[in-house]
């Protein structure tokens, strides 16, 4: 996969954006609006999943700053945190740089199953999605909806569709339904026409909330 300056890119993007646009009128309208911004992703698998957790229920602005302080409280050099490093970290610490409690036990078990091996890590990119997401729900603090988010933003899989993402139903249902509640049935259907590219697809679809690029 390419890499740019901010991150690494998916090499099906171009191949994905043409195939949308030829099977779904509104693909063919939203894909021009966004130029040359893609998908990236950044960091490692145990950063994105940790980030993933600070980040439930709160705001970004307030999940980057507890980000910042766990950073700094566990001594890391750069943004990115290791399993050791927080599996030696006492939950007190953990709580100190503005994690709650459950969070603050959600990162340790993360981090035990870096370290134990539970979660075959070099094996992902070989391992279809579904087996991923069976791993990935068995950590605590990690649902189906958050491993969703790691299969498209961190592995870059091409063709996931979170129908338990708020975001996707409301411009599904703005795109395709004139503003009408949609259900999960009536987003699958949608979604099935946009196989094999469907997180793509389903990435347009946040743009058309909200310009600004997703990132996890």
């Amino acid at each position: 996969m390419p890499r740019s300056a901010a991150g690494v890119t998916p090499d099906y993007w171009d191949e994905a954006c043409r195939h949308l646009a030829r099977r779904d009128r509104v693909m063919k309208k939203l894909i021009p609006q966004f130029g040359e911004a893609r998908l990236q992703s950044r960091g490692d698998a145990f950063t994105t999943l940790a980030r993933s957790i600070v980040g439930q229920q709160i705001s970004v602005k307030a999940a980057q700053s507890v980000w910042d302080k766990l950073v700094q409280r566990l001594g890391t050099p750069s943004t990115r945190v290791a399993p050791d490093a927080v599996q030696t970290t006492p939950v007190t610490a953990l709580r100190e740089a503005g994690l709650s409690q459950r969070k603050a036990e959600y990162l340790l078990d993360l981090a035990h199953h870096f370290n134990a091996g539970t979660v075959h890590v070099q094996q992902w990119r070989q391992m279809d999605d579904e087996a991923i997401i069976e791993e990935l729900v068995a950590i605590r603090g990690i649902g189906r909806w958050t491993a969703e988010m790691f299969l498209i933003f961190h592995l870059m899989r091409p063709n996931v569709l979170p129908l338990d993402d708020l975001g996707l139903l409301k411009g599904i249902s703005q795109s395709y339904f004139s503003g009408e509640p949609v259900s999960r049935a009536e987003a699958r259907e949608v979604g099935d026409a946009w196989a094999p590219y469907r997180s793509v697809a389903t990435w347009y679809i946040w743009r058309s909330l909200d310009p600004l690029p997703v990132d996890y």
